[in-house]
């Protein structure tokens, strides 16, 4: 188990790097995750980031890649809804680093 200190804070992360209590998060912690991977968050990583949260919220499950390529599809269209775009956000694994990014557990399945 590690630590992130965030505004003064420390925050426990498990042993993959994700926080252990999705609720501390707060959104500037997207961005020093992001800095960690060597990455400049954009609007369309807001709106991935901001749909696992939501998700996760309605099903208490962060998904695995494959369901978050059909749940973008379904709320943002096709264009967003595919694995090309996802990983050209999130080349580390979209299911895997948007989760960390937004403060959830490691995906099931995610290796």
């Amino acid at each position: 188990m590690g630590k992130m200190e965030f505004e003064g804070k420390e925050y426990e992360l498990d042993e993959d790097g994700y926080l252990t209590d999705w609720q501390g998060w707060q959104e500037g912690m997207a961005q020093k995750f992001a800095d960690e991977d060597g990455l400049t968050l954009t609007a369309e990583h807001w709106e991935v980031i901001k749909f696992l949260r939501d998700y996760f919220v309605k099903f208490q499950i962060a998904p695995m890649i494959k369901i978050l390529i059909k749940e973008m599809a379904k709320a943002f269209g096709p264009e967003k809804g595919n694995s090309k775009y996802l990983y050209a956000l999130f080349p580390a694994g979209p299911a895997k680093q948007a989760c960390r990014f937004a403060g959830l557990p490691k995906p099931t399945g995610c290796v």
